[in-house]
């Protein structure tokens, strides 16, 4: 391992943290300027900057929009041959530039002015351009770049992204974003489906429904049970649960020697089993799972039978 590495690695992270203390320290009116703008924004937030300030917008037009405050992207370049047609009575820029004097983003003012725009910019300097047209101008001022050559962008943009990410999360707290509003921005993410999928969305009903009477042979119910291939068969009278036969239940009737050939299905079943609503979130049924090292959970709803889920069900909708 060479240490020259490693001392080089440290030396850039000790940079990078230096330049997200000085911004820290360094905040104050202007910032909370910049979110009574993007609070009172009626229309959408469009972040913009050219370069390294590019991607540090493009990915706080990500955050903003994920946390409540709907945002995109505009590429300062392609604004000037149309894009800059998005732009609506209402909106808000954020403006990033660490010079303050990129000509791309410079060039967008005149748009602005005409549709009222407000703007906010994050940039290295209160002199530059930009941060003198602004309503609020958060200055991000790093010492050097951790790039030995103080050239490449580094410590500012890793400063103007946490910058950002503040912006985002003082506006997501200011506007009160729930976890609940965070699951319906991320539907296809682990957390949104923790926080949306109701065991109704991933039980089985129906005809998919392993069901057998209570009267049943062992025989009948086995058909059942093989044919849905759900690993249990509930057993229900006019729609009331009675009880569930597993596969374990099977193995360990088996195995104490019970005699299959004239019985019920009501004298092998485990009565009263473990049922859940329709309207418990999933992750509270997997839980529950989990926690009573079940493999299957039934469904009632006004003391009928909805139907049924079982581990595989939440592992193929991958909340496991």
């Amino acid at each position: 391992m060479n240490e020259n590495w490693l001392s080089t690695a440290r030396e850039v992270l000790q940079a990078e943290q230096d330049a997200i203390a000085a911004v820290q320290n360094g905040l104050g009116d202007s910032f909370a300027r910049a979110v009574s703008i993007f609070l009172s924004c009626k229309g959408k937030i469009v972040c913009t900057g050219v370069g390294k300030s590019g991607h540090i917008a493009r990915k706080a037009a990500a955050t903003l929009a994920s946390t409540g405050s709907p945002s995109f992207y505009l590429h300062p370049t392609e604004a000037g041959h149309g894009d800059v047609g998005v732009l609506a009575e209402g909106d808000a820029m954020l403006a990033l530039s660490y010079s303050g004097e990129s000509a791309e983003v410079l060039d967008l003012l005149p748009a602005l002015r005409r549709h009222s725009a407000s703007l906010v910019v994050v940039a290295g300097a209160a002199d530059s351009s930009l941060a003198k047209a602004a309503e609020a101008a958060l200055i991000v001022q790093v010492a050097r770049e951790a790039c030995p050559l103080n050239l490449a962008p580094t410590a500012s943009s890793t400063a103007m992204l946490a910058l950002t990410d503040a912006l985002a999360v003082a506006l997501f707290s200011a506007r009160g974003f729930s976890a609940d509003d965070f699951a319906r921005t991320h539907p296809s993410g682990m957390l949104g489906r923790r926080l949306l999928l109701r065991v109704s969305d991933v039980m089985r009903r129906g005809e998919d429904l392993p069901i057998a009477a209570a009267n049943d042979s062992f025989a009948a119910a086995l058909v059942q049970m093989t044919e849905k291939r759900m690993g249990m068969v509930l057993i229900a009278d006019d729609n009331i649960l009675r009880g569930i036969f597993t596969d374990g239940d099977l193995r360990r009737a088996v195995e104490s020697g019970a005699d299959f050939s004239n019985a019920k299905i009501a004298d092998l079943m485990t009565p009263a089993p473990r049922d859940v609503s329709p309207d418990m979130m999933a992750a509270d049924a997997l839980h529950l799972m989990r926690e009573n090292r079940l493999n299957h959970l039934a469904a009632t709803e006004n003391g009928k039978l909805a139907g049924a889920l079982s581990f595989h069900d939440l592992l193929a909708h991958r909340l496991i």
